[in-house]
């Protein structure tokens, strides 16, 4: 009889958000027409310069290993870009650069989190974060949010999850799913509490360049002493239209960052040389593009919001960043819809797939069971689509 596998990767779910994208894809090879709003990745076109430097890479023959970090020219534009954008200096030398965000925020687990550790994980959150923190050996202590604080983590309730065994938080503004931004006080008063428990904090910024009436604020920016025990996580694939590019990147104090160097080194050599290039150029270029794919964003959104609003039984947070709404649909638990008893979110989004041909990921394994979210980085056309499809679904 075969050894048992390992527990720990025994217990790792399977991304939600890969599956629902993935039966989407499915049924749209198969001739069916479908309409997907699950998968979190702009729409729109990687922009040509950035194209061209990749492909001037390849013509140069820049396809052998990196340094394991990342090359030092792309390092050191991420340092220009965080002190434009965000208003915080790092050196090159603390900066990694990673195969992707996803890669990124795994590896600032790692460096800091020992078997047993506790991480503080405000939901709703990212479905990945909870999964991470398992498979870095972490415990995660997930604390509710909801209606009356904005869905957003507040100094008080950080204050008491705080145990002796409490190592680190993830903060995740803008947010992936609900789409909140905290604002500058919020963040100084979060700041002030991990200041004083001596709190490491995973501050994942990927959505910085998506934001819609609200100011973007960096929690390393806010102060030295929150600055010291902060590890920046962000990346080109939102902000650029990049996500099969892989590449993000950390910025950490010095210390940190070589602990996640030397993990890296041995664990994936170095992020891929040609997307390097490519990312290069996407953070040193004029940055105009973003611009206009934001406002296209914010133009769903309201479009999606005024819409959403008039739906019967059903209610929304309005997003202030990123590009997903989370939908309440807890008012159909129990009914039946298309002949099937809805007992649950996963339950909705899975008959809405199947007879309303639309495709929307559960909160189930965001922290958020009574919610399905869906991804507004797609035409307004499939959005009109979507929710006449949504309206005819729940008249069902």
């Amino acid at each position: 009889m075969a050894k048992p596998l390992s527990y720990l990767a025994s217990e790792v779910q399977a991304s939600t958000t890969i599956a629902i994208d993935t039966m989407y894809k499915k049924m749209k090879a198969d001739g069916i027409d479908v309409i997907g709003f699950g998968a979190g990745e702009p729409d729109f076109d990687t922009p040509d310069n950035i194209k061209d430097a990749a492909r001037r890479a390849i013509d140069e023959n820049f396809t052998r290993y990196t340094a394991s970090s990342g090359i030092d020219p792309l390092r050191a534009a991420i340092c220009a870009r965080l002190k434009e954008d965000c208003g915080v200096e790092y050196a090159p030398s603390q900066v990694i650069v990673s195969n992707g965000a996803k890669m990124s925020l795994y590896l600032a687990l790692r460096a800091v989190t020992d078997p047993g550790d506790e991480i503080i994980l405000p939901a709703p959150y990212w479905v990945s974060y909870l999964e991470m923190i398992k498979m870095t050996s972490g415990v995660p202590v997930v604390v509710e949010t909801g209606e009356e604080t904005g869905y957003k983590l507040t100094a008080a309730a950080l204050s008491t999850a705080i145990t002796p065994k409490t190592k680190c938080l993830i903060l995740n503004s803008p947010s992936n799913p609900s789409g909140v931004v905290y604002t500058r006080a919020e963040l100084e008063a979060i700041a002030k509490v991990c200041v004083e428990n001596d709190i490491y904090v995973i501050s994942d910024e990927i959505y910085y360049k998506l934001v819609y009436g609200e100011e973007f604020v960096s929690f390393p920016a806010l102060s030295e002493e929150i600055k010291a025990l902060t590890i920046l996580v962000n990346g080109v694939s939102k902000s650029y239209a990049m996500t099969g590019w892989r590449i993000g990147y950390c910025a950490a104090p010095a210390n940190i960052a070589k602990v996640i160097g030397n993990y890296q080194s041995h664990a994936s050599s170095n992020p891929n040389s040609i997307a390097q290039k490519a990312a290069q150029e996407a953070l040193v270029a004029p940055q105009d593009g973003i611009e206009t794919m934001r406002q296209a964003f914010e133009e769903r959104k309201n479009y999606f919001v005024n819409r959403a609003k008039n739906i019967k039984d059903i209610s929304i947070i309005e997003p202030k960043g990123a590009f997903y709404i989370m939908m309440n649909v807890s008012a159909y638990f129990g009914k039946t819809l298309s002949d099937k008893v809805i007992e649950n979110a996963d339950d909705f989004a899975s008959v809405f797939l199947d007879k309303g041909l639309v495709a929307v990921v559960p909160c189930t394994g965001f922290g958020a069971p009574d919610f399905i979210r869906w991804s507004y980085a797609t035409s307004m056309d499939n959005i009109e689509k979507g929710l006449d499809r949504l309206e005819a679904f729940l008249n069902s």
